[in-house]
């Protein structure tokens, strides 16, 4: 029997993977692993738990994001000096399947499992083609249950997505390029019976937005959580979704019945001019001095917000980041995630600096490291690196410290009204800070404006 050995780097272990509470399983290696034939035998190796070393298998697959691809070239390398080969897969490589076949010797471009047999079998007679590309699925008619019994039994959350694709096309996201513009839905049903098989009570759903973006995608939303509270499976999870999901309280209402602790929701800035250049049509049709408006409602059924900002815009200024750390104080928003802009691939944005000449970090791919959501990596027009740095740090003392750390928790304890939603609003507070401490630019720079 042959063996696939498929890999989840990590390399530097820092923000998100620093704590249990914002770690994810390689839930796409499970997917890889169902739709592998069955005279093969199939192994993950995740480095979220163990670091790397060399093991034998006749057929190695591994996955990656851009802040981590450089570990994968790495390990990659140990398996071609042995003329063992290497297949890529996953968003970086998707993007940019010619930089990976300097280190692989085949890229699955977009979705795998429509293509994975015949890599297979290409393999297996020894005719494996450079590059595959991957059709996009028929969620509706999918019966592929991921291999969980193959994933590391210590993670908190278990993963399920529910849906692909965003019909949008916001200018710092590949999502679209990687996944397409049609928002694909798997059936109700199907999704309520892999629920089922869970043992674990904690989900986390990594559905880009979980609720659609339709009548017909929130009908669907509202058949799921119907669903959960008729099986009585007593799961609790959380979801993304847009800022417009306040806008249907009755499905919110469902949602927390349900199950739901807490949404992701992508604000991404208050300043309108800089929301028009984000592309986020949604967030301007809402309006930023309804930000507020929003979170209550979310409140008012007991779900807490996970809010996403993003900083490091052109233009942006001392004074802006100040009124933003007093927004977030008062928005009542649960837990913050404040990232700096990030050009990555297969995104309008890295297109624009790459036309304009504004990157900064270029000896790529070693320089892939950085571009993981916590450097300046390009020139910014209007405002300086420092002052980005010394801003994102002013935020999060504000917010993180006291007197108004222990407010913004005891005002969350009050908002939510469950002990069980509060205790992991708390743990992913607790998470981001420690991720902020970790920075590299923590001690560089003065936490002041």
């Amino acid at each position: 029997m042959k063996k696939l050995l498929l890999i989840n780097p990590v390399g530097q272990k820092s923000g998100f993977l620093l704590s249990k509470f914002s770690t994810h399983s390689p839930l796409s290696l499970a997917y890889v692993a169902a739709v592998t034939p069955q005279d093969w035998e199939v192994k993950i190796w995740d480095e979220n738990f163990t670091p790397f070393k060399f093991e034998e298998a006749d057929l190695v697959g591994i996955t990656a994001f851009t802040s981590n691809i450089n570990r994968a070239y790495e390990i990659a390398g140990m398996y071609r000096e042995k003329k063992i080969k290497v297949i890529f897969g996953g968003i970086h490589a998707s993007m940019l399947p010619d930089e990976a076949l300097q280190y692989g010797d085949a890229v699955v471009v977009g979705e795998v499992e429509g293509i994975w047999d015949k890599v297979i079998r290409d393999f297996e007679r020894n005719t494996l083609q450079p590059k595959y590309i991957g059709v996009q699925l028929d969620l509706s008619q999918s019966k592929i249950i991921p291999r969980r019994d193959l994933i590391h039994p210590d993670y908190l959350w278990n993963s399920v997505q529910t849906s692909r694709g965003c019909p949008f096309n916001c200018h710092f996201c590949s999502v679209s390029n990687y996944l397409g513009r049609e928002y694909r839905q798997r059936n109700t049903e199907d999704v309520l019976n892999e629920l089922d098989q869970i043992p674990g009570e904690l989900i986390s759903f990594l559905d880009d937005n979980l609720i659609g973006y339709s009548p017909e995608s929130r009908k669907r939303a509202r058949d799921l959580f119907e669903g959960m509270i008729r099986k009585g499976n007593h799961k609790k999870w959380w979801m993304q979704t847009s800022i417009n999901a306040a806008e249907d309280e009755p499905l919110l209402e469902l949602a927390a019945r349900a199950g739901c602790m807490f949404a992701f929701i992508g604000f991404e800035t208050t300043n309108p001019e800089t929301l028009k250049g984000m592309k986020k049509g949604i967030n301007l049709k809402i309006g930023t001095e309804n930000y507020k408006k929003v979170v209550d409602t979310f409140h008012k059924y007991g779900i807490g917000v996970y809010g996403a900002f993003i900083i490091g815009n052109d233009f942006e200024s001392p004074i802006y980041y100040k009124k933003l750390a007093k927004d977030l104080v008062h928005s009542g928003i649960d837990i913050v995630q404040l990232s700096i802009l990030t050009p990555l691939p297969g995104t309008d944005l890295m297109e624009q600096l790459e036309k304009e000449g504004r990157l900064v970090y270029k000896n790529l791919p070693e320089d892939w490291k950085k571009y993981r959501l916590s450097y300046v990596v390009h020139q910014t027009k209007g405002i300086d690196e420092e002052t980005i740095y010394r801003g994102d740090s002013y935020i999060k003392k504000k917010i993180y410290s006291f007197p108004i750390y222990p407010y913004r928790l005891l005002k969350s304890f009050y908002n939510l009204k469950n002990g069980e939603n509060f205790y992991l609003v708390k743990k992913f507070n607790q998470t981001m800070k420690k991720s902020w401490k970790s920075s590299h630019y923590y001690s560089k720079y003065p936490h002041t404006l």
